[in-house]
């Protein structure tokens, strides 16, 4: 079973920045497309943002600008690089495949709380 491992959260004023990675236990990174997701108190879980093996990224539109997915191959790594924080984007952050479909389990995540 691969192994996601994300760090990085933390309590952080409005308009501030964090850099969240994820380790991931087996080469997939340079072979799938990967993905970050959160979930929100009382919401659903969401991808946000994503990145093929190619290196392309997409993020949800009203995150566009302010979140910067990226990685590295030879590390296994996904790193999320977010800017201009609001207190909307609290939530649990997780790493994965960016495809649903191919989803079978799920890291402990890393909290961020957007707070003044």
């Amino acid at each position: 079973q691969v192994q996601f491992v994300e760090s990085g959260g933390g309590l952080v004023q409005p308009g501030g920045s964090l850099r969240l990675s994820c380790a991931v236990s087996r080469t997939l990174v340079s072979t799938y497309a990967m993905g970050w997701y959160r979930q929100g108190p009382e919401k659903e879980r969401e991808l946000v943002a994503s990145i093929t093996s190619a290196g392309d990224t997409w993020a949800m539109r009203r995150l566009k600008g302010r979140f910067i997915i990226s990685k590295d191959n030879t590390k296994n790594a996904v790193y999320l690089q977010m800017n201009n924080l609001k207190p909307e984007d609290t939530a649990v952050y997780y790493c994965n495949y960016a495809n649903k479909n191919l989803v079978v389990n799920w890291g402990q995540g890393t909290q961020v709380t957007v707070s003044s």
